[in-house]
């Protein structure tokens, strides 16, 4: 059981975390995610950069400090520091900081090699760095780096370095699991040994995942004594990352029953923040934040949550900010097709539910992708319903050459109205498109802006693989997405395009009762 009722985070996504392979930080990033921890999830501290990396880095480490201050937050901002006597501390003030993590070597073969010094040579650098530090009124934290090897390596080591640091005016001294060696009854041990040997100090617990063991080895830390875990959004970090701070959270919370700060609404927002300006993409699957995490896509779950919310548990995604959703597969019931009928605020007879699902099915053993957009048009086409063939393709004759400009002649069916049209462009779908605004123009429908665009085939699939086009649209009210599927990635993009004309008009006769906006980001 955890000892201490209130656990604290420390979030290190703008220092460890810009480690990982291929992450750096703008300014202005920096400072948005560093006002995003403290103001909107409410981290309780966090570690926004090294000493002296660069300019630009110094540049946003002053703007996060002056914020901070007026914020009156900056004893919760920190920055990594070095035994380098003042270059560090000074870096620190002068961009106007209150806290320095100084670096230290908890590991002997670190400080004999790395450092060609005996361990009692180092103390005196340490000593000599945080009394500088204290005499400019900075707090002062201590990691012991490679804290995990040099313990198991020699203990001896390691007592004497912490027995010489409870003579110094220190904060927190943090135990880095440096390289993500540990295992959990590893660390329940040897920080049990640190906590109970050294009462008078207050530990962090630093863990990497390098076995995929963080979040248990984070666990295992608090109920060895700890009392406050470090860890980055997303996971980011060096090599396989740091704890999930999503992750982490939670779990004290819901399995350790410990008070934390954070408000866990916005753990989903930070992510897609993070996400967009890392570059590095959560797998769909990830906990709490990942996209389908909250996603049922078995038949009998759907049924189960329909009678009585039987496969729902504490993580709510309500919880966070997210909404359940019922996938429509091979896998799916009618539940599932029931649960999806009601928000799109549509009734079938049960045998018309039946031949959806069949139809469903069909569409899933060829690997397609089904979403609730796609539904209205499996409907109608079952029900032989108009309403959603406003538009129709009859033909489409697309040419392009190398270095030639594309040209498009399409024959469409709008209403009981049969259209001729051509246009040329930029590529094959540019001139189809430029073809059907003509058209549209004429029926005084605007056509709305593309926003994204993305084409698929199925893993491991060939040169002659199905391909799937998903286009993003915005008509200045909302944002859809449509899908399109043909052999030839052009046409599938035409297919995702007429489409998406159907549902525009539909929109205008149904007053948008059956288009699904997707929701916007923050």
């Amino acid at each position: 059981m955890v000892e201490t009722t209130k656990i604290y985070l420390l979030d290190t996504t703008l220092r460890d975390g810009e480690q990982t392979q291929g992450v750096s930080f703008a300014p202005d990033e920096k400072v948005n995610i560093a006002r995003a921890l403290l103001q909107g999830l409410k981290v309780d501290r966090i570690e926004i950069a090294s000493a002296g990396v660069s300019h630009g880095e110094k540049e946003a480490v002053s703007q996060i400090h002056q914020w901070a201050a007026h914020q009156e937050l900056l004893d919760r901002v920190e920055v990594l520091g070095f035994v380098d006597g003042s270059r560090s501390v000074d870096w620190v003030v002068d961009s106007g900081g209150r806290v320095l993590n100084l670096l230290t070597k908890a590991s002997e073969r670190h400080c004999r090699i790395q450092l060609r010094k005996t361990l009692e040579e180092h103390i005196v650098d340490i000593r000599r760095t945080v009394d500088y530090a204290r005499s400019k009124d900075l707090i002062v934290n201590v990691y012991l780096e490679d804290w995990s090897n040099g313990y198991r390596d020699s203990r001896d080591y390691v007592y004497q370095l912490v027995d010489a640091l409870q003579s110094m005016e220190l904060s927190h001294v943090m135990l880095p699991d440096t390289l993500g060696v540990l295992g959990p009854s590893e660390v329940f041990d040897s920080i049990h040994d640190m906590c109970s040997r050294y009462p008078g100090l207050i530990f962090d617990f630093h863990p990497h995942n390098d076995y995929g063991l963080a979040t248990a080895n984070a666990m295992a830390a608090v109920e060895a004594g700890v009392s406050t875990i470090h860890a980055t959004i997303n996971c980011l970090g060096e090599r396989a990352g740091n704890v999930s701070l999503a992750e982490i959270a939670i779990v004290l919370r819901d399995k350790l029953g410990a008070e934390i700060s954070i408000d866990e609404s916005k753990i989903h927002d930070l992510s897609q923040l993070v996400e967009n300006f890392s570059g590095k993409r959560v797998a769909a699957n990830t906990p709490i934040i990942g996209a389908d995490v909250f996603t049922q896509t078995s038949g009998i779950h759907a049924d189960g949550d329909k009678k009585g919310n039987l496969y729902q548990t504490n993580l709510s995604p309500e919880r966070f900010g997210r909404k359940h959703s019922y996938a429509l597969g091979k896998m799916s019931g009618r539940a599932s097709l029931v649960k999806n009928l009601e928000q799109l605020g549509m009734q079938l007879s049960a045998e018309q539910q039946e031949q959806v699902l069949q139809r469903i099915i069909e569409i899933a053993d060829s690997k397609a992708t089904i979403t609730r957009e796609d539904l209205p048009f499996i409907i109608a086409d079952i029900l032989e319903n108009r309403d959603y063939q406003h538009i129709e393709l009859l033909s489409c004759s697309i040419h392009s050459g190398y270095d030639i400009e594309s040209t498009a002649s399409l024959r469409v069916r709008v209403g009981e109205e049969i259209y001729k049209s051509s246009g040329s462009g930029n590529g094959g779908f540019d001139a189809f498109n430029t073809a059907m605004r003509k058209i549209l123009d004429s029926e005084g429908v605007s056509f709305p802006e593309l926003t994204d665009f993305e084409i698929h085939i199925p893993k491991g699939g060939s040169t002659n693989a199905l391909t799937e086009c998903f286009i993003t649209w915005d008509d200045g009210r909302r944002t859809f997405k449509t899908r399109g599927v043909h052999a030839n990635q052009v046409f599938a993009g035409v297919n995702a395009t007429i489409r998406m004309l159907n549902m525009i008009l539909q929109s205008h006769i149904a007053g948008d009762q059956l288009s699904t906006p997707l929701d916007r980001p923050e």
